[in-house]
């Protein structure tokens, strides 16, 4: 027998009858008529291929096809009750469940260390994960459920996704403390004969800088390209080579490298770092509160969430 060949109706009101034992007791419950009650038990017989129940005393008594049926059927239909009406009240410190967040290793070195000092103090048993937003189709991922929140400057998100400023991340010169260019103001020809560390980060937002360079025809005398952010901070701590990077990696940076951070003797245009979220979590209670918790920690007063992808304010 196939689901489809039984109503759902005729699985309540044989568990009502099983609890009850009593017709008229159902039909109340389920504001039926008694022959109404009594057509649906035919119905379900015919299904079964068992009477069900039999007159007995008071009431009606349940063969033993249907006490061999009645926990599994219970079973059933507590499970579908639970998951078409989800607990309600999150509660991070009872709560367990892993989280997978799309970033760059950028967003690994500047979020990482904050955000998992509160989840250590205030849910404890939320794990994370976190994935390269250029190394997986990060819209479908999130769309599937496998992403739960990603952070970054990331313009295919649009149609299904809401999104939350962070803030805008501005760029800065960063070097070695003790390098010649550290004690006199950064000129922009002191900038352009220096020897540049450059990263060459594929599919980021970051890739503008260069962009924005070449359009404008301002050189530099590059003498190493990397394709990540990891290597910054040991390659410029042992030589005199400088770097531009957003200006949060450069906090982060400084101190366990002992380096030191200027700015820029150009404007350069600021990256719009945003929180996304796939429509389909906007209800998730979880999701929601590590949301909040994201946007406490690292924003600055930015506007409420958006849709992303409409011509009312959205990209």
């Amino acid at each position: 027998m196939e689901l489809s060949d039984v109503d759902l109706n005729l699985l309540l009101l044989f568990q009502r009858l099983m609890q009850e034992r009593r017709v008229s007791t159902v039909a109340e419950q389920m504001n039926m008529s008694q022959p109404g009650v009594s057509n649906a038990l035919a119905k379900l017989r015919r299904r079964l291929g068992d009477p069900l129940f039999v007159r007995g005393p008071g009431g009606v008594v349940p063969t033993p096809f249907s006490l061999r049926l009645a926990q599994p059927v219970s079973q059933a239909l507590a499970t579908l009750h639970a998951a078409l009406n989800p607990e309600t009240g999150f509660d991070p410190l009872l709560a367990r469940r892993t989280m997978t967040i799309g970033m760059t290793d950028i967003g690994e070195v500047v979020f990482l260390p904050t955000l998992l000092e509160r989840l250590s103090r205030e849910a404890p048993g939320i794990a994370l994960n976190t994935v390269r937003d250029t190394s997986v189709n990060l819209s479908d991922e999130m769309a599937n459920g496998r992403v739960d929140l990603a952070i970054g400057l990331l313009p295919q998100l649009k149609g299904g996704f809401y999104q939350r400023r962070l803030f805008d991340q501005r760029y800065v010169c960063l070097f070695r403390r003790g390098h010649p260019l550290e004690d006199t103001p950064l000129t922009l020809a002191a900038w352009r004969e220096a020897e540049h560390l450059v990263v060459v980060s594929a599919g980021t937002g970051h890739g503008q800088v260069d962009e924005w360079l070449k359009r404008r025809g301002v050189r530099r005398q590059v003498r190493l390209t990397v394709p990540h952010f990891m290597s910054v901070g040991y390659i410029l701590q042992r030589t005199d080579l400088i770097a531009t990077v957003p200006e949060r990696l450069a906090q982060q940076l400084a101190t366990p490298f002992s380096l030191s951070l200027c700015a820029l003797p150009m404007t350069l245009p600021a990256a719009p770092i945003h929180l996304l979220w796939h429509a389909r979590v906007q209800q998730d209670e979880g999701n929601r509160w590590l949301r909040g918790e994201v946007i406490d920690l690292f924003a600055d007063a930015v506007p409420r969430a958006r849709k992303a992808g409409s011509a009312d304010g959205r990209k």
